[in-house]
């Protein structure tokens, strides 16, 4: 753990679900849009690395996306509520973001896209949602709160800063601090090193290869979601694959966290870390304890793997 100036609870936002719980539907299926481009056009990396968005100063970006000898970043501005779009070969463009349906900002995204001279066909059935609407026809979803959007961003803000901490103690492969707009939830995740058994697949609209290949080695992956219509409780959570025997009954900290049966994982509510006298620290205590009892029970070569901070001179 550093020395740092640590965040206060007045730092980090409320997210009450039920006050932006449309406008989350919404922009979850907007990020697809952007994602998929980024999905088509950017080199495989292991473990769907290539796909994620990443935290900025103002919002969420795809980082650049090759296209031939030119590239083009698309990045969700929730400060001035726009999406730009920023080719490196000629000027920007942007895109409104208001309440709008699917379809609209699908049919406008893809125009603007084809006119900047990055004409590219995406698969437009939503991933990792069931009975979803393909987004040329989704006039359901039309709402955006520019409060609820800026609220939601600033929470990624902070704890996009914690996970990168977490990371920094891991000298294994380790994932990049990335947000999946599948799931629509910010991850890192350690691997032991070894390989694991094929992962049963059964995620909706998202190929069973793709979860194999995901889940092709052991790890301890954490992450923040921020809930939907049937769980509507912002988490912060932690699971290992495979479960190690006994992970379920390990005992993690800080006393807010427990095991979901259901999830079949750790997990700490959001309001348990904002509300804490260190959200910083309540946090990492909780990131940490859950990976210890994932590569203790597992076997991990620990030794190995970690190392403290800082890194000696």
């Amino acid at each position: 753990m550093t020395n740092r100036t640590r965040s206060r609870s007045s730092d980090w936002p409320k997210l009450p679900h039920d006050s932006w719980a449309d406008t989350l539907v919404t922009l979850h299926l907007w990020t697809q849009i952007a994602g998929k481009v980024r999905l088509e056009q950017t080199p495989w990396t292991n473990h769907s690395w290539h796909v994620p968005l990443y935290i900025t100063a103002r919002g969420l970006t795809t980082s650049l996306i090759p296209f031939a000898g030119s590239a083009l970043e698309l990045e969700f501005d929730f400060r001035n509520h726009q999406l730009h779009l920023l080719a490196t070969n000629g000027l920007p463009r942007t895109l409104k973001l208001e309440p709008r349906s699917v379809a609209d900002f699908y049919t406008e995204f893809m125009t603007t896209v084809t006119d900047m001279g990055f004409g590219v066909s995406i698969h437009t059935t939503p991933s990792e949602i069931a009975d979803a609407i393909p987004f040329e026809d989704d006039q359901t979803h039309k709402h955006y709160d520019s409060d609820a959007a800026h609220t939601f961003w600033q929470a990624l803000v902070q704890i996009d800063r914690v996970f990168k901490e977490f990371r920094a103690g891991f000298i294994g492969k380790c994932s990049p601090v990335h947000f999946f707009w599948g799931s629509f939830d910010l991850a890192v995740t350690r691997f032991s090193g070894r390989e694991a058994p094929p992962h049963p697949g059964g995620v909706p609209n998202f190929p069973d290869w793709a979860a194999r290949e995901a889940y092709s080695h052991e790890v301890s992956s954490a992450g923040f979601w921020p809930g939907n219509a049937d769980a509507p409780t912002p988490i912060f959570y932690s699971y290992a694959y495979p479960a190690p025997d006994g992970f379920a009954e390990a005992t993690v900290a800080p006393e807010s966290a427990s095991w979901s049966k259901e999830l079949g994982e750790f997990v700490l509510p959001y309001d348990a870390v904002r509300e804490s006298d260190s959200p910083d620290d309540t946090l990492l205590t909780f990131l940490q304890s859950t990976y210890k009892a994932a590569a203790d029970k597992g076997n991990w070569d620990r030794a190995a793997l970690e190392r403290q901070l800082p890194p000696p001179h």
